[in-house]
């Protein structure tokens, strides 16, 4: 049985390759946006969509061109797999049958996606903790046009790397390698069956009696949040002491994730380890957390009471704990159900 894993590693650069990546972020960036007012400008004009391989052709000509041949100083691979990850985007915003937002231009330091070397080979890795004279070192990976890159290695790596993602959080640099694992047929340790019911109060409220309480990650941290967003408010924008505040925000906010990302690991490892078959509610979570503020003509009742549940649901992260339940359930040969809500 073949199954992928991911292992995120925290990167430690230097100056000069924390320039680098930076820079390379800032192509890639460069070339989502380009592309995005171009597909866009097409469908305002009423012409088909360009595919993915004439916007690598497109791509290439920007790399040649004399506006845009820095373009060229970037591994090619992050670029294009930029473009793939905005064809994927535009094609799932004409989905039918499930309908996503259109995808948005990116903006500077904010909501850049990781570079993607999806080509395993130029990819090394030097796992020793020790040098020549015996001290302790940091284990490195090699990166195209970057070199070799020290990481924290956490926990064990095995299985053959796929590819690897560089992503940027709240001051830091991570790696994530995707590798391909090889294990023999599993068999679920229980045959129980269960019934999960997300909630508000209790996180999950399971069909044997037992209760998951909610930790409230952004609950715990508002008041602080708050005040954070009310002391940034007193600074000029853009300013030195301005992007200090902005970042302490964006560590807050990572501190927040993590947390949350943290308990929902824990508690679907718990349940997929227990139970063999879990039947969880489709709920339609963007619906149930819509606004109801209504418009001018027709404005909606009790906003403040649905804007406070909005936030609550949205804390619980139900969608990502129903997609760590799935792939660790077929791990384990178990299976995950949903079923449909009245």
């Amino acid at each position: 049985m073949e199954i992928l894993k991911s292992f995120r590693f925290r990167l430690e650069p230097t100056m000069g390759q924390s320039q680098c990546l930076t820079r390379y972020r800032g192509c890639a960036r460069l070339v989502w946006n380009k592309a995005l007012a171009l597909q866009k400008g097409r469908l305002e004009a009423g012409s088909p969509l360009l595919s993915y391989e004439e916007l690598t052709r497109l791509l290439t000509r920007w790399r040649h061109s004399e506006d845009y041949g820095f373009l060229a100083q970037a591994p090619i691979h992050p670029l294009q797999w930029t473009l793939k990850f905005l064809d994927r985007a535009i094609r799932a915003a004409f989905d039918k049958s499930n309908p996503a937002r259109l995808p948005t231009f990116k903006k500077k330091n904010r909501d850049e996606a990781g570079l993607r070397f999806a080509d395993p080979k130029p990819i090394k890795h030097d796992l020793s903790t020790k040098d020549a004279d015996g001290r302790c070192v940091l284990p490195k990976v090699f990166l195209p046009k970057i070199g070799w890159v020290k990481f924290r290695k956490s926990r064990p790596i095995d299985g053959t790397i796929r590819n690897a993602t560089v992503t940027w959080q709240a001051g830091h640099w991570y790696i994530s390698f995707q590798r391909e694992n090889d294990v023999p047929e599993p068999v679920h340790p229980s045959d129980s069956i269960v019934g999960v019911d997300r909630g508000i109060v209790h996180f999950a409220a399971l069909s044997d009696g037992t209760f998951v309480d909610a930790p409230g990650w952004f609950r715990r941290h508002e008041k602080k949040l708050a005040w954070e967003i009310r002391k940034l408010s007193r600074k000029k924008r853009f300013w030195r002491n301005w992007q200090k505040q902005d970042a302490r925000i964006e560590r807050l906010h990572a501190h927040i994730a993590n947390a949350r990302r943290d308990f929902l690991h824990k508690t679907s490892t718990a349940i997929s380890k227990t139970h063999a078959m879990v039947f969880v509610e489709d709920l339609p979570i963007q619906n149930m957390s819509r606004s109801a503020k209504g418009t001018r003509e027709n404005p909606g009742k009790k906003v403040r009471a649905k804007s406070g549940l909005n936030k609550a649901i949205l804390d619980q992260g139900w969608s990502m704990f129903q997609k760590f339940l799935e792939y660790k359930l077929h791990w384990s040969r178990g299976w995950l159900g949903t079923v449909p809500t009245p």
